[in-house]
């Protein structure tokens, strides 16, 4: 944690640079996730020739490696600098969100700069009187666990939500607040649905749509990426989803896919591909996969 501080402190291109760094180290080291994340690419850019493969899957170890440096800086950069470095598309749409009367989900997905994008959204939002929460699974590791829920309610919300806080959550949106929710991890039988995901299908979760109907709430969707030459952000809002949810966990579900899937093909690098994502019929896709290294 220490050494966390140090880097969040540091500048900004210096970052970047010891975050890429330690995504070519972690090219190396962890090839389980190596053949997840080059299994993920293969399914989901299919016209992509073996050398962008390769290009392709390099360059998201180096995203991650800058993601992971990225967190450090939104626990622990100065505001300033935080907010130097993001160009904000769709203002408008958080102002008719505040402006509702009613709380909303922030909807994002998981994109390596994930974390940064979050604080990078409270700080408009609370130039707009909204209050923000951030719903969140608790890491394994209790230090980690306890350094970021406070470096968060510091920076990206007031109080953060146990995913399993359901109750909470919905209170919350209830009380107008925002609540900060990445929704497009794989979900469990009992969680999900499965609907199509870059042309596969993929268990995906139905809470979105479902705490939406609970809490009455607006799906604001906002992703955060990383500018090609490394030198700041563009934080996206979309218009609020309309006709949202519809009643159909299935229709929703997929809605959504398309949206993330939409910005994840504007920067294909940038989305998290070391998850297992997809679901085959008697298929286990990631099982005894070819190792692109060797």
């Amino acid at each position: 944690m220490g050494l966390g501080w140090l880097i969040g402190i540091l500048p900004f291109r210096l970052q970047m640079a010891i975050g890429r760094g330690l995504g070519n180290i972690a090219y190396h080291v962890v090839p389980s996730r190596r053949r997840v994340a080059a299994t993920n690419l293969q399914m989901c850019f299919p016209e992509y020739t073996a050398e962008q493969h390769q290009a392709l899957l390099r360059a998201h170890f180096r995203s991650v490696g800058m993601g992971a440096v990225e967190a450090m800086l939104c626990w622990w950069g100065p505001t300033a600098k935080v907010e130097g470095l993001c160009r904000l598309e769709g203002l408008e749409h958080l102002q008719h969100a505040a402006g509702s009367g009613q709380g909303f989900i922030l909807l994002t997905a998981h994109f390596t700069s994930l974390e940064l994008g979050a604080r990078m959204a409270k700080l408009h939002l609370d130039r707009l009187g909204v209050f923000t929460n951030g719903m969140y699974k608790p890491p394994h590791d209790p230090v980690l666990d306890y350094v970021m829920q406070r470096r968060r309610e510091h920076h990206i919300g007031e109080a953060s939500i146990r995913q399993d806080q359901v109750k909470t959550l919905v209170r919350a949106l209830r009380n107008k607040r925002a609540v900060w929710y990445a929704a497009d991890q794989r979900a469990s039988e009992q969680a999900g649905v499965m609907v199509p995901f870059f042309g596969h299908m993929a268990r995906t979760h139905v809470a979105t749509a479902r705490l939406a109907n609970m809490g009455k709430a607006l799906v604001v969707p906002f992703f955060t990426i990383r500018k090609p030459d490394n030198s700041g952000y563009k934080l996206i809002v979309h218009p609020a989803l309309e006709d949202f949810p519809s009643g159909d966990d299935a229709a929703d579900a997929q809605r959504i896919n398309k949206i993330i899937e939409d910005v994840a093909r504007t920067a294909p690098e940038q989305y998290f591909w070391l998850h297992k994502r997809f679901q085959l019929k008697d298929v286990d896709p990631y099982e005894e996969s070819p190792d692109p290294a060797k």
